[in-house]
């Protein structure tokens, strides 16, 4: 039983799943930005 969730476990790329996590906080990070700027009237 084991056997089967650490296989699926290694089975995982997990380089790929931290790039599109990454690429997903950068997407959101920057319209995040200009909302708190929009909000604030400019004022970091």
């Amino acid at each position: 039983m084991f056997d089967g969730l650490v296989n699926a476990f290694t089975s995982i790329n997990w380089e790929v799943i931290f790039q599109l996590l990454s690429v997903a906080l950068i997407v959101i990070a920057g319209p995040a930005v200009i909302f708190v700027l929009a909000f604030r009237n400019g004022n970091l």
